[in-house]
């Protein structure tokens, strides 16, 4: 019996809705706070990551996704710090590729480690991958990254591409004073590669010192000009589901996307929550609103307590984020990485 034909008191039951009407379709779930670069606007160079029995197991994790499933979630991004390097993972993107509903299972990674997995990836039913591209100059990848090996990153797109993902996206956080000159060429090698790309306005989370947010702040608007005096992009109404904006060049398959959390606010439409490293149900990723998942988890093997826990945790989802390119304090404490990419 599928939720068409079930009562109406049983299908609302197994669907996550808002204090505001919106449904949950989308969990980002995060499997670590680590990674192997330090990106300059998501976390500090010098970090303390989380103690390991403090983040949830690969068996907790898969029990999580089995759980929103149940409850109407389609869409599962795994996140980090950096997925790839979690023991356990393809374990996991195996499980969570099995669960019947769920329609999308993609990850979000660095790929300095997706050449060695993009194949197990791909048979454990990953159908899409994002891929973090900041710069396609070696000194200043590396430079924006701390440490980062660009030819590393461009062996993992390549990678991806002969696994044969049913899309590969780039996502480029755009900074005025360090990369932002460099859009223009960045969808150029996204058109050439066949890759879809994303430009994302800097969000205000964690405490940084090497630059000013308010200064490096530049806006969709005036990427999408820079990048029109290239190319021509022509607006779609294609929706993957995320906050992205979506344009075309005439003539290529490749997606063009903006990520305007303060430029065009997108909380209005907003179908998803988070799921840190350590099962912190996070209801917005511009507020502090959070639930502890990891406690019931463990206090029980079944999955009702879980369950009751999120439906009822949707009550606390915010309006909207508060979020402001004007300032440089942070408005949320907690570095990306913690939050899960």
């Amino acid at each position: 019996m599928t939720s068409e034909t079930l009562p109406s008191s049983a299908a609302a039951s197994s669907q996550l809705v808002d204090g505001f009407g919106r449904r949950i379709t989308y969990v980002r779930l995060s499997v670590t706070d680590r990674c192997d670069l330090r990106c300059r606007y998501c976390m500090a160079e010098d970090m303390t990551f989380l103690p390991r029995h403090e983040v949830l197991s690969i068996e907790e994790l898969a029990r999580l996704g089995t759980v929103f499933t149940e409850l109407g979630v389609s869409k599962i991004r795994v996140t980090g710090g950096e997925p790839l390097i979690r023991r356990g993972i393809v374990d996991l993107m195996d499980s969570l590729g099995q669960l019947p509903g769920l329609n999308d299972l993609c990850m979000t990674t660095n790929a300095t480690h997706m050449a060695q997995y993009a194949q197990a990836l791909k048979d454990a039913g990953v159908k899409r991958i994002n891929i973090s591209l900041d710069s396609l100059n070696p000194e200043r990848f590396r430079y924006l990254t701390r440490h980062g090996d660009l030819a590393q990153v461009l062996e993992g797109i390549r990678a991806a591409q002969q696994a044969g993902f049913e899309r590969i996206k780039l996502n480029c956080v755009a900074l005025k004073n360090y990369n932002a000159d460099e859009a223009p060429e960045l969808v150029r090698f996204a058109l050439n590669e066949g890759l879809d790309i994303s430009f994302i306005e800097e969000m205000p989370l964690g405490q940084i010192t090497d630059h000013g947010r308010a200064a490096e702040f530049v806006s969709s608007a005036e990427l999408r000009e820079s990048i029109e005096q290239k190319v021509t992009l022509r607006a779609t109404t294609h929706d993957s589901g995320g906050p992205a904006r979506y344009w075309q060049v005439p003539g290529y398959d490749s997606r063009i996307g903006f990520i305007s959390p303060h430029s065009q606010n997108f909380c209005a439409s907003c179908n998803r929550v988070r799921v840190t490293a350590t099962g912190r149900l996070l209801l917005c990723l511009g507020q502090e609103n959070s639930v502890d998942l990891r406690a019931p988890l463990r206090e029980s093997s079944g999955t009702e307590q879980v369950r009751q826990v999120i439906v009822n945790a949707m009550a606390q989802k915010p309006k909207e984020h508060d979020f402001t390119h004007q300032q440089d304090e942070p408005q949320i404490l907690r570095f990306m990485n913690v939050s899960g990419g």
